[in-house]
Formats: structure tokens, sequence, C-alpha cells
């Protein structure tokens, strides 16, 4: 059978026991007798010429190049049901997925989006925090919310806005360490940096702030804690551990609150923008259209003059 792909039915099988851990999870999801699924599981060894499944008294568990088998079966699994998914989007027009960079959701976009699920209610959001930029065949279905070149590989593109940094701190900080607002005495002080990662080397980061207010980039000391994700950095600030180097557009309800408080006029330009993405099809409804319009808007007070 070299070259013959295995029965769909005997996939799906494998594919549901892999992940719920059992013939009779499996045999419900699918409607389906427990005898059913373990004959397709049987019919799959047969095909790949393969054992798949070891059976035990304790249950069942799978053989490791089972588990390598089914971590490929099950992509392909993923992709069907993002295609149904999709398929069932267009029928009704009635859902908006946006995917985003985790911080940007949770700090930008999910304190604004009340605003418009009150003017559409009948509309159901769903959001996807995720570093990982989505497929650009599968944009039609979703809108993508990133940062600089990331926006190239879409189809289409709006900027959103060029955020600014500048560093922050608790008020309890600030109260025990006076001297944070003196620019020069930061490198004395706990610092809490974020590193993006090497797909994100030009996003500013403590070095950048002391050349940009004139003092030596070798003043930064060795921060106390290095973090992947914005908000974990501002959160960390917030609870008084150190002095973050925070985005405006991030920073800006703990900074409403008082959960933070700014330490410099001065601010730092992102040397990129965040930008929002679509596919060739995705405003071929009219909610995809008016949350393009509503967002954009709601983007205008985060803009610099050369947005």
């Amino acid at each position: 059978m070299a070259g013959q792909l295995p029965p769909l039915r005997s996939l799906q099988a494998f594919e549901a026991v892999g992940r719920l851990g059992s013939v009779n999870s499996a045999a419900q999801e699918l409607g389906v007798t427990p005898g059913a699924v373990s004959q397709q599981i049987r019919l799959l060894e047969e095909h790949v010429a393969l054992t798949l499944v070891v059976r035990d008294g304790r249950g069942l568990s799978l053989t490791p190049q089972a588990r390598v088998y089914l971590d490929l079966v099950s992509q392909g699994f993923d992709r069907l049901r993002l295609a149904r998914d999709y398929i069932e989007a267009q029928k009704t027009g009635a859902e908006i997925t946006i995917s985003g960079l985790p911080t940007l959701m949770l700090k930008w976009l999910g304190p604004r989006l009340h605003r418009f699920q009150a003017e559409t209610p009948e509309i159901s959001v769903r959001l996807e925090a995720t570093h990982r930029e989505p497929d650009s065949k599968m944009l039609d279905q979703m809108f993508r919310l990133t940062y600089g070149q990331a926006a190239n590989r879409y189809a289409h593109s709006r900027v959103l806005f060029t955020d600014t940094c500048f560093p922050v701190c608790s008020p309890d900080f600030l109260a025990r360490q006076p001297e944070a607002l003196d620019p020069a005495s930061l490198s004395q002080l706990p610092l809490v940096d974020v590193d993006w990662g090497a797909g994100y080397a030009n996003v500013p980061r403590w070095k950048d702030w002391f050349a940009h207010v004139g003092l030596a980039p070798g003043l930064a000391p060795r921060p106390i804690g290095v973090y992947s994700l914005s908000s974990l950095a501002l959160e960390a600030a917030a609870s008084g551990q150190g002095i973050a180097l925070a985005q405006a557009a991030f920073a800006e309800a703990d900074l409403k609150m008082g959960r933070l408080v700014r330490l410099s006029d001065q601010a730092l330009a992102l040397p990129e923008a965040y930008y929002i993405c679509w596919g060739p099809q995705t405003l071929g409804h009219q909610v995809a259209r008016d949350f393009l319009n509503w967002l954009v808007q709601a983007a205008r007070g985060n803009r610099t003059p050369n947005d």
C-alpha cells in the first residue's frame, strides 16, 4: 500500500483515541461503539505495518512511533476543523475571530473591545492571543493584530498606531526610591526588562532608553528580571519589584488607575508600527467591515503625528 493514504475513518479513530486517551471516550465522541473504534485502529496498524497502540490491564498507551505519528495526524485534523469553522463562519457571518500578540490583546484591545460588543451584541467575538503568526492562506476567516514587518506576509494590512515607551514604577516604589525621577539614577535601581525574542530585536530596551536621554548605554545594568511579555513586566513593576520600560498603549489603564506612575516626560518611539491585517475575502461580511472601521477609529488616540 505504499503511497496510499490510510482510510480517513481509521485516522479519525486513531486521532480521537490518542487525544482522549481511551477507546471508550473516542467512541463516545465519534458516535460509534468501542468495538468499531478498535477495529479502525487495527485497520490502521495493518495499513502502516506498525503497532500503534499497546493494551495492558491499566488501559492503553501509544508506542513512541505512534506518538510522533499522532502529532502529524493531529495537525491535519486541526486544519480540517479550522476549515469547518471557516465555512460555518462564512455561512452566518456572525462571528469575528481576532488573533493577536498577547499583550496587545490584553492591554490594548481588551479594555476597548466592550464598546464594539455593546454596539453589536448579536456578534460573537473569538480572541486568540499568540505570538505565532497565522497561516496567511487561512486569514480570510480572521483579523490579525501584529507588529512591524510581520504584517508584510498578509494580503492586506493597515497601520493602527506607532507606540512610544518610557519608564514606569509603582507609587510605593517611587515613595521608597524618589531618585527614580532622575534619569541618571535609574542605572542604580532595580530594572525590569522585556525581550520579545530574536524576531523583534529592534524593539527598544533599557540600553536604548539610556542612549535616548543622552546617557551612555553602558549605564544599563543587568536587570533583575527579563520577561518575554510586556504585560508580565508591567505587573512586576506594579507590584513594586522595579522600574519597567513601558509602552504607552499597554500602560495606559494602569497609569489611569494609579497602579503605575510615569517617571519621565520623554518618550522613545518604537521603530515600527502595530498593524491590523486581513485576507482577500475577510471583508466579505458587513460585520467584518464594521469591526475594521471601529478598530481603526479606536486606534486614533494612540497615533503619533507620523502615523
